[in-house]
């Protein structure tokens, strides 16, 4: 079995308490992808002082060469794909077509950063002194932190660490310790592209021993973190004043299907946006707000094609549903559906699976719920796990009310053929992505992406060219000539 090292200062290094931990397959838990360190405090602060070692280095390279490291990784991460893609499959249980997919993905992200961060600069202004120049210059935070979940475990690491570099930061990455051998390839895509040593550090661990150190030194001038919402306002709240935030957290994120929907349609956008990940997406569809004179019918086509869904290892592609990732997300999603079978009616799914394809992985049948109101737990609280909660509306004023009585507010969609209704909802949604007839989930690499409410801190964007914005700070200069 194979043992993968943190990256500290371009060195493999071991953790400094001789200790390691497993990366288990969901799909078959007697199968370990590798063993991973098990990192200490010390580790971490090895970690932010190579990055701080090497900042001045790579702030002074020229954006050029900066770009054609991104460039060659993305092409060593095209090259191994399918390769990767076996990984990510055993390490997170998503389908095999979508891990690579999810790498071909992030060689775009790397690719689109090269090219737009050579571009990414300041702005002159004009004044009444002819001699004198004023301009600003967007330059380079230092050192920045990275903290990602395991659910795409190397798209939303590119998203980050690709706007960091170009710009001329240095960073410490933390992948989830559910899912870290996909963010130690595109770390090793990258050093084998010639990052310079230090400039990306791989540290693997729990958040307990790693987090505090890399969330609270004020050598880290920057934290980007995807995860919980809990998780994300406790790093907010320690992080020290200089140091900027960037936090992309939960969701609780609706389908209002109106009377007027194509109802297949709207039966496949409910599947893809819900259960496709198995319901372990930010952006995941898990309220669906349905018109009454569509319900019945829509909930009998719905409950059809669930039903037939195959469910097992994503290493088989003929398999449309693959396991939840960890034993404690498989444990919450069941709390999760015995509290709906309390509060709503129960029409299908929500049980651990047995049999031989099954009994050692973490396989739940996707679960519906329907005559769920706003008060109840299962139309309130992020799930993350394939649990739909179908709730009824009256109108599309009714369906927008409770589309934005929640918490949060990351992605919302809707399913219509009339053009009032998609016009009226894009203003009314209070949603930091809108998809009109589109799933939740998903978004452009060109385009900003993040939440309101308590989705997301609300400061800086991720994704496309306000991904840069975050990783840059603005000095104006006033030149007398």
């Amino acid at each position: 079995m194979t043992e993968f090292r943190n990256l500290i200062g371009g060195e493999p290094i071991a953790s400094s308490a001789g200790k390691t931990f497993e990366d288990i397959n969901p799909a078959d838990t007697r199968d370990i992808v590798g063993r991973f360190q098990a990192s200490t405090a010390a580790d971490a602060r090895a970690a932010v002082a190579a990055a701080a070692a090497a900042f001045d280095g790579w702030r002074q390279t020229p954006v050029s060469k900066r770009a054609k490291v991104l460039l060659g990784a993305a092409d060593y991460i095209e090259t191994n794909a399918a390769r990767f893609a076996e990984e990510m499959t055993r390490e997170e249980g998503k389908s095999i077509a979508l891990a690579k997919d999810e790498f071909l993905r992030s060689a775009q992200t790397l690719r689109f950063y090269a090219i737009e961060g050579q571009s990414y600069g300041g702005e002159s202004f004009p004044q009444d002194d002819a001699d004198m120049l004023v301009y600003t210059a967007r330059e380079p935070l230092g050192v920045v932190a990275v903290i990602t979940p395991w659910n795409f475990p190397v798209s939303i690491p590119a998203r980050k660490v690709a706007p960091a570099l170009i710009s001329g930061n240095t960073v410490v990455f933390k992948p989830s310790s559910d899912a870290p051998l996909s963010g130690y390839r595109l770390t090793e895509a990258l050093a084998q592209a010639g990052l310079p040593k230090g400039v990306l550090n791989y540290i693997t661990g729990s958040a307990g021993d790693v987090g505090p150190v890399i969330t609270s030194s004020p050598t880290v001038r920057a934290i980007s973190f995807t995860g919980s919402t809990a998780a994300g306002e406790e790093i907010h709240r320690s992080a020290p004043l200089t140091t900027r935030t960037q936090m992309e957290l939960g969701g609780k994120n609706p389908l209002i299907v109106m009377e007027d929907a194509e109802l297949d349609k709207a039966v496949d956008l409910a599947i893809k946006g819900g259960l496709s990940l198995t319901g372990q997406a930010c952006t995941g569809t898990s309220r669906l707000l349905v018109h009454s004179t569509v319900k019945r019918e829509f909930t009998e086509r719905l409950l059809a094609k669930v039903k037939a869904l195959r469910i097992g290892s994503g290493m088989d592609p003929k398999n449309e549903l693959g396991p939840i990732a960890t034993r404690k997300q498989m444990d919450t999603v069941l709390r999760y559906v015995d509290i709906g079978k309390q509060e709503a009616k129960h029409l299908y799914g929500g049980e651990r699976l047995r049999g031989e394809q099954y009994d050692h992985g973490y396989f739940v049948a996707p679960a519906i719920f329907t005559e769920v109101s706003q008060s109840m737990r299962i139309a309130r609280e992020e799930i993350f796990g394939p649990v739909l909660a179908i709730i009824e509306v009256a109108s599309y004023e009714d369906a927008i009310a409770k589309a934005n009585d929640s918490e949060y507010g990351l992605s919302a969609a809707i399913a219509t053929r009339n053009p009032r209704y998609m016009h009226r909802f894009a203003h009314d949604i209070q949603s930091g992505t809108v998809k009109i007839n589109r799933t939740t989930t998903g978004n452009l690499v060109n385009a900003p992406f993040g939440g309101l409410k308590r989705s997301s801190t609300s400061t800086f964007r991720e994704s496309g060219r306000a991904g840069l914005e975050f990783y840059t700070q603005i000095k104006t200069v006033y030149q007398g000539i």
